[in-house]
């Protein structure tokens, strides 16, 4: 047979698209053509294909060969194709029989000797296949990755001859079967070990409890990137698709395994992040922090230090939960559902407002200072925390108890209760989930309006002081919010 079709995936964004190679021989002088808008790795697949099937023992036919990568109007790159291209010209040449090819899926880039070598973003490819109802073939080092996409039928290949040995019915591969090498989640560090700061830590609990966003303000050395590295703790576990979601998410990014699934992603860029950086970008559009932040904690330290134009880029994924990323050819979307947890110091020197009086900053240097940071932003930021220097031991005794283990159970129950209530948490409430889940007496939505009132805050705000005394009455496991709750979620807008 002089046409053979092979199944294989492309890679856009987070989403992997089925890229359908087709390979005819057809008479005339040797050449080979492939068309179907490639990119220039993917050009070169060809070379790489041809020294791949010689060293491995097959011919090359000698014939006119075109290889088409359909749909013609997606762009391919990378060497994720070598492995279709190169069976497609076995199948079409009757080196392998290309009925074998029907139900399976390929990924993979040859080495010139016919190694098969591990490509990026194998697991978005695999949760495809598996909709798709066909078998994957992977390199071996991707193998355990694909796994994780459970009830997918898995070939890991290591050579291009074992994989013709497999199809010709020779020696079949048995297919791949999980070693868990990826299910091995570390241990995330407890709160217990924050010494003192009461309210920073039931600021952390509600913002944990209802996935509000979170700042810090105090002088250094009082807990700030503390307090915020063990928030990912306290959040309840990931299920089956989140858990899915991040792993896809990093297994388009990085060529690197995942080293602990499932586990909330705690991402901290530095200050110096540019634009792209924080929200993906590029000519080829790769994910960024916001991204890998996604059913996680993005978190900001010294946020003032930032550019502002940086942070102006978080205000829309903070309200839509994605991002896209238009380009002149395409546009991508890639989810940034994450929670900002941000730490800045009150002042330049950070010392305004410490008993020692060492902040000699003027007026204005402060004003400049805080000026960094934009309304729109600091209004989307729910819990606005005073982090003040407390008076501890250097070194205390380890705790026998887990105080994280604890709030987390919190948490984890009052999480349930709002799922079961409106089917997401407090912090993702629209306008008329509001209206049904935070109803408030008449004379407490007035005090409420009074004092938004008075601190001049917005509607959008006001909003969050609600969502944020809704979390308040789920932490209490009570169904309808009081004066108390309203105080207390009015008391962490006082900083903004």
């Amino acid at each position: 047979m002089s046409l053979a079709i092979v199944h294989s995936r492309a890679q856009v964004g987070v989403d992997a698209p089925t890229v359908t190679v087709e390979a005819h021989l057809a008479n005339g002088l040797p050449s080979l053509a492939l068309v179907g808008l490639p990119e220039t790795a993917v050009k070169e697949s060809k070379d790489r294909v041809r020294s791949a099937i010689l060293n491995s023992a097959f011919e090359f036919p000698p014939r006119r060969i075109t290889l088409n990568l359909a749909p013609a109007d997606l762009p391919k790159d990378g060497g994720r194709f070598d492995l279709a291209i190169a069976l497609g010209i076995l199948a079409a040449s009757g080196q392998i029989p290309a009925s074998a090819l029907e139900d399976i899926e390929c990924l993979g880039e040859l080495a010139l000797s016919g190694e098969v070598r591990p490509v990026q973003g194998v697991l978005p490819a695999a949760l495809a296949a598996r909709a798709s109802g066909r078998t994957l073939v992977v390199p071996s080092a991707n193998a355990e990755e694909a796994s994780l996409a459970s009830g997918l039928n898995i070939i890991a290949a290591e050579h291009l001859l074992q994989l013709a040995a497999h199809f010709n019915g020779l020696e079949l591969i048995a297919p791949y079967q999980s070693q868990g090498l990826l299910r091995q989640p570390q241990p995330y560090p407890d709160l217990s070990e924050v010494q003192g700061q009461l309210t920073a830590k039931r600021a952390l609990l509600v913002a944990a409890a209802g996935s509000h966003n979170l700042l810090f303000s105090g002088p250094p050395g009082t807990g700030k990137t503390l307090l915020a590295s063990r928030l990912p703790g306290l959040l309840p576990p990931l299920d089956e698709q989140e858990a899915l979601e991040v792993a896809a998410i990093h297994s388009v990014a990085s060529h690197r395994p995942m080293t602990a699934w499932p586990q909330r992603p705690f991402r901290n860029p530095h200050h110096s992040a540019s634009g792209p950086a924080l929200v993906g970008g590029g000519s080829r559009p790769q994910p960024g922090e916001i991204t890998l932040a996604h059913h996680g904690v993005l978190f900001l330290d010294e946020l003032p230090e930032f550019d502002r134009k940086v942070l102006e880029v978080l205000r829309e994924p903070l309200e839509s939960g994605h991002i896209v990323i238009a380009r002149a050819r395409d546009k991508v979307r890639f989810p940034a559902r994450f929670q900002l947890v941000a730490a800045m110091n009150p002042c330049p020197c950070g010392f305004l407002g410490d008993p020692s009086g060492r902040c000699r900053c003027s007026s204005e240097q402060i004003q400049r200072y805080r000026a960094k940071l934009s309304g729109p932003l600091l209004d989307r930021i729910d819990l606005h925390v005073t982090v003040a220097r407390e008076a501890t031991a250097l070194l205390v005794p380890e705790s026998t108890t887990s105080e994280t283990a604890t709030s987390a159970a919190h948490v984890a129950s009052t999480r349930k209760r709002q799922m079961q209530r409106q089917g997401c948490a407090n912090a993702f409430l629209d306008l008329p989930g509001l209206r049904q889940h935070c109803p408030l007496q008449a004379a407490d939505q007035l005090w409420l309006e009074t004092a938004c009132e008075r601190l001049a805050l917005s509607l959008r705000a006001a909003h969050r002081v609600l969502k944020v005394a809704r979390t308040l009455a789920d932490l209490e496991g009570v169904a309808d919010i009081n004066r108390q709750h309203l105080a207390e979620a009015m008391q962490y807008r006082g900083h903004a």
